[in-house]
């Protein structure tokens, strides 16, 4: 009996060594496919703050929230058995679905600039003041915008651990699903209440904490706006990089040799920072490959029957007079959305 309990527990020993190592390498694995995919969780952070950009105070938390939740369905309810099933039985599928996510990102981004000089430019009611409709108008566009980051996150993952097993797969994309959702909307958040911190600073005894904190109040609606350029610009450049591999990679390899013949010309030309002017070279094509597609898409919209150049997106992201990115006023004032 002694000896048969101890073989027992020799076999569960070794059963949670096997597994702490089965851990280890899905821990390991996750590390390696979130930092190939950081490229696009930089612009999938970078593209969510225009969507509470001049929103209530009180209305930025509770919508980035919101956001988040989506973004965790996109990856857990919707890419991850797409992606899987798509790996495992249909692997041809997944460029040409991933193109149509990259071209609905360069629509997107054409969009913005075609609306910007149309002078479409967003001034009206935060999305508070307008109503819940419209602040659902606006939680549902950044959830459409996110499925498309999020597809190309995740089969950015899915190809960096394509040959593990079905389960080892699973597992290790449901990792990375969690954590790029929670750095992504945890900088987002961070992002968008930093002008309430400042408020909060200017309003303190200590000189320097209320030069800071003005300096925050007065600075973060210039650092969103500029943040809402370059969520257009990632856009343009995901997009269009989306478009530029997937042509490649359906046989049609003009256009990608061009620009990786020319990556490999300017890192040569320029020791030191030539692969940086490279990867430069290639964002700057990447984006000028989604603006021209994004424009086509514009085009084509507007003139079938369905289009119109009214978007009820642009509404609920104005600025409220004599607020700043998040409907904080001036130090030392009073908030709109407190009255």
């Amino acid at each position: 009996m002694s000896a048969g309990l101890l073989g027992l527990l020799d076999d569960i020993a070794a059963i949670a060594k096997l597994a702490a190592a089965s851990l280890d390498d899905v821990g390991a694995a996750a590390g390696r496919a979130t930092a190939k995919a950081a490229g696009v969780v930089v612009d999938d952070t970078a593209v969510t703050p225009q969507y509470v950009h001049g929103v209530a105070a009180d209305r930025e938390l509770p919508i980035v929230k919101k956001i988040a939740w989506g973004s965790i369905r996109n990856k857990v309810l919707v890419i991850l058995p797409i992606a899987l099933v798509l790996s495992e039985w249909l692997p041809w599928l997944l460029t040409p679905i991933l193109m149509l996510g990259g071209t609905y990102l360069a629509f997107e981004g054409a969009e913005k600039i075609w609306r910007r000089v149309r002078g479409h430019t967003d001034h009206e009611k935060p999305a508070a003041a307008v109503g819940p409709e419209a602040e659902k108008t606006l939680v549902a566009g950044a959830i459409r915008t996110d499925l498309i980051l999020s597809a190309e996150i995740m089969v950015i993952a899915l190809d960096e651990v394509a040959d593990e097993g079905f389960w080892a797969r699973l597992a290790i994309l449901l990792v990375v699903a969690v954590v790029i959702t929670v750095i992504v909307y945890g900088v987002v958040a961070l992002i968008v209440k930093m002008d309430d911190v400042g408020l909060s600073l200017a309003q303190r005894e200590s000189e320097v904490a209320r030069r800071v904190g003005r300096a925050l109040v007065t600075g973060m609606p210039k650092v969103l706006a500029a943040i809402s350029v370059v969520g257009t610009v990632a856009m343009l450049w995901v997009g269009g990089h989306i478009l530029l591999v997937g042509v490649d990679e359906l046989g049609w390899h003009g256009l990608y040799d061009l620009v990786h013949h020319g990556e490999e010309a300017i890192a040569a030309a320029v020791p030191g920072i030539g692969g940086f002017l490279a990867w430069c070279f290639n964002t700057l094509c990447s984006a000028l490959v989604g603006l021209v597609v994004g424009a086509v898409a514009v085009a084509v919209m507007h003139l079938l029957p369905f289009g119109h150049d009214d978007d009820p997106r642009d509404e609920p992201v104005g600025h409220a007079a004599g607020t700043g990115a998040g409907g904080t006023a001036a130090p030392g004032g009073d908030r709109p959305d407190e009255h």
